[in-house]
């Protein structure tokens, strides 16, 4: 499964180029709605040209006028580029690296926000350290409307150099993009983001970056990851594609993964991925959408049918006996 895995080149910066500490770059697409809140959390903490990059990378938006927006308000601060034709969205995450000169990446998305401090905060682990190929914060989880759900895990109670976290990230996703910062020679070395991981591209990164470089980690919550109701994700759980991404990217860290952790790790996040898939199954289920639970149940014995999976499965039955009679009983008269 994993013959054929390309990690796009990423090319260095011209010798000539003017190398700021930060490069923040804003992927786009057909969205304007919080982009305007995230241009600005991060212009209040700006520390100058100099020192910071600040470009938004639009893929052929076909609605709204984010050009417009950048331009009202960056009031030139903030350069603007437009892909010339629509190249999707992990290859226009891989245009944001190559185009961002600075010796720090930051990936913040159009709808994603920083807490003042971020940036403060980052770059002083981060020159504490010069070994760590990325950084990251805690962060909050929000709605549409700001509010806060719940927060990320607490990797460590002191900011630091994460430790023995290379099992923790390999076995489940714990990193969201406002969040973390990546050196920008780390992605040189390592590549850009894998397409065949399609929607865990991301976790399939921070999984690669951590099995090759030490992990900055600061717990102050400096970042909100937005949620949406009606999203992309909710099409792939539909179909059950979440889970068979996921697969995919734990498949794909096999060729990185050290020989010592390798077999534990991807049977702990097959299996921890297959309760995940349960779970929502049951929620689906509880839902009357038995299609969609349907696929994340195909999708969780893909991934795993130890006893306890099938275990759990079972309990999932027999805790909504009345509703699948229900439903099946519907199918037959």
């Amino acid at each position: 499964m994993t013959s054929g895995i390309v990690f796009p080149p990423i090319n260095s910066v011209p010798q000539d180029s003017h190398r700021p500490f930060w490069s923040v770059m804003i992927p786009t697409y057909n969205g304007t709605k919080y982009l305007e809140q995230t241009l600005k959390s991060v212009l209040v903490q700006d520390p100058g040209v100099r020192e910071m990059q600040i470009e938004v990378v639009d893929d052929c938006s076909t609605k709204d006028d984010p050009e417009k927006l950048v331009k009202d308000i960056g009031q030139g601060r903030v350069s603007f580029f437009r892909n010339p034709q629509n190249v999707g969205l992990l290859p226009n995450w891989d245009t944001c690296i190559q185009r961002a000169n600075g010796h720090w990446v930051h990936i913040l998305h159009q709808d994603d926000l920083v807490m003042p401090g971020f940036y403060e905060q980052l770059r002083a682990g981060i020159e504490k350290e010069s070994s760590v190929g990325a950084a990251f914060c805690r962060h909050s989880y929000i709605n549409e409307h700001d509010e806060c759900l719940f927060l990320s895990l607490t990797e460590r109670e002191t900011p630091g150099i994460l430790t023995d976290w290379l099992k923790l990230i390999a076995t489940t996703q714990r990193v969201q993009f406002p969040s973390i910062v990546v050196r920008r020679s780390t992605y040189e070395k390592l590549g850009g983001f894998c397409t065949e991981a399609r929607s865990a591209a991301d976790w399939e990164m921070w999984k690669r970056i951590a099995a090759h470089y030490p992990i900055w980690y600061e717990p102050q919550v400096l970042a909100s990851f937005r949620l949406h109701s009606a999203s992309e994700s909710s099409r792939l759980i539909r179909k059950g594609e979440n889970v068979a991404d996921i697969r995919r990217a734990i498949e794909i860290s096999k060729l990185y993964l050290p020989n010592t952790i390798s077999q534990e790790v991807i049977m702990q996040a097959r299996e921890y991925y297959a309760f995940n898939a349960l779970n929502r199954a049951n929620t689906l289920i509880n839902q009357d959408d038995f299609e969609a639970a349907i696929a994340q149940i195909k999708e969780a014995f893909k991934c795993s049918y130890s006893i306890k999976v099938i275990t759990f499965m079972l309990g999932i039955l027999r805790q909504n006996r009345r509703q699948l009679f229900r439903r099946l009983k519907s199918l037959c008269f």
